[in-house]
This record gives C-alpha cells, sequence and structure tokens, in this order.
C-alpha cells in the first residue's frame, strides 16, 4: 500500500497500533455526527474497523491513516473505489487539514489510481464537509432519502461527484 504526503500529514495505511489513537475520534459523539455508524463504545469495534480497511483488497478500495506531527488525527481515502470518506478529530478542525488531505487523495485518486470520477455520500446536515467538497470542485449530482439507518434514525444522502476532466 501507498503513502501519500502533503505538506504538513502522511497519509499511510492502517495498523494494529492506530487503534488506540483512532478510537479517540470513533468514540467521539462530535466526530461521529454524520458518520454511518454510531460512536464506538469500546477498543474493540475500532480494532474491527482497523482490520477490516487493512484487510481491503487495493483493486477495491485504499483507506489511509492521517498523521499531523505524529499523531493519528483522523482516516481519509477510498473505503471502495471510486467513493471517498474522511473523518478527522474535532480537536483537528478549522486548520485546513481535512481540505489538505482530501486535494491529495483526490490528486492520487485521478493520478495514479485513473479514477475517471470520484464520488462522495454525505449527510445533508454536515455542512463542514459540503462546503469542503464543493471548495475541492465536487458538483452535487443528486439527493436520496432514507439511505442508511443510523441507530434508530434514518439518514438522507447529498451524492457529490468530480469529474477527473474536471479536475
Amino acid at each position: 500500500m501507498n503513502h501519500i504526503r502533503t505538506e504538513r500529514m502522511l497519509l499511510r495505511p492502517g495498523k494494529k497500533e492506530d487503534i488506540e489513537q483512532l478510537h479517540q475520534i470513533f468514540s467521539s459523539p462530535i466526530a461521529m455526527k454524520y458518520w454511518d455508524t454510531l460512536p464506538h463504545l469500546d477498543t474493540t469495534e475500532t480494532a474491527r474497523f482497523i482490520e477490516a480497511m487493512m484487510a481491503t483488497p487495493l483493486n477495491q478500495g485504499e483507506d489511509f491513516i492521517v498523521e499531523f506531527n505524529g499523531r493519528v488525527i483522523g482516516k481519509a481515502g477510498f473505503w471502495k473505489f471510486p467513493e471517498i470518506g474522511f473523518i478527522f478529530h474535532p480537536e483537528y478542525w478549522g486548520m485546513g487539514l481535512a481540505v489538505e488531505a482530501v486535494i491529495a487523495l483526490v490528486d492520487y485518486g485521478l493520478q495514479q489510481r485513473n479514477l475517471p470520477a470520484i464520488f462522495a455520500d454525505v449527510d445533508p446536515r454536515n455542512s463542514r464537509s459540503i462546503r469542503l467538497l464543493e471548495n475541492v470542485g465536487f458538483i452535487e449530482s443528486h439527493r436520496e432519502s432514507n439511505t442508511i439507518k443510523v441507530g434508530d434514525h434514518w439518514c438522507d444522502s447529498i451524492y457529490f461527484i468530480l469529474e477527473a476532466s474536471d479536475a
């Protein structure tokens, strides 16, 4: 699996040693507010997530752990080609790190993986992620209702696309 370096961060493959730091993100109700699962109750859930991430065949997806100053601050990548996804520790929001990571991933996906387009699925209430994607060049393609059930609540989706020809 590849590594991606940005000006301030390293995006690298996940490893079992990431469980504790990643659990700080996946157990946070703030970070997980618009994620597709409820916050993780214990590190066992986070360990299963990392194991699934590491087991994804490279021809199907490529997810990265995001490191900033030697600390795990998030996860970003293609959980399944060509769909991009990301989550960061709230402590690092507003610093431009997510934008920097998504730009690097878009470049990687289009140039190294030769993806003709990249997609994103966002909860319509997640204005920060919507703004980030739009600032990077994604455009809304369509909306759907009741696309995923998180706990007892059905969530809607806004779907975004960035075509290689538009990047």
